[in-house]
């Protein structure tokens, strides 16, 4: 755990500062929450702490919980937009070294582990406008 408040060389606090555009559907002062640009399925989300850490089983139990918290408040909120049947939920955090929590719109078993697609910069903008606005 680096318990930085923000890392400038990881592209997720870059993300949560602005610098680097995402399409936002989420934030406050502790968490960030925004489409991922090759999603499994349409509507795909992170959820990341804003304060740098990279294992999400070192956080302490408040920010856990905080965390999980938030995550499944979003869940709710993906599911009510978007009407998948679920909303899967997976942690390994090896691609980007900072927490992250995927969100993903499931219909069926096994969706999780389906190839991922790149979505255009308008595919992503419709996303985004029907989770943050029905």
């Amino acid at each position: 755990m680096t318990n930085k408040t923000t890392n400038k060389d990881c592209v997720f606090c870059r993300m949560a500062s602005g610098e680097i555009p995402v399409n936002k559907i989420y934030e406050d002062e502790k968490f960030f929450c925004f489409l991922d640009i090759c999603p499994i399925n349409p509507g795909h989300l992170l959820v990341i702490p804003k304060k740098h850490d990279d294992y999400i089983f070192e956080l302490n139990d408040k920010e856990y919980l905080e965390l999980m918290s938030k995550t499944k408040e979003i869940a709710k909120l993906l599911k009510s937009k978007l009407k998948p049947k679920r909303v899967g939920m997976a942690v390994e955090g090896f691609g980007v070294s900072h927490i992250h929590v995927h969100l993903v719109p499931i219909n069926k078993s096994n969706e999780l582990n389906q190839e991922r697609k790149k979505m255009t910069e308008k595919e992503l903008n419709k996303i985004a406008e029907k989770i943050k606005n029905g």
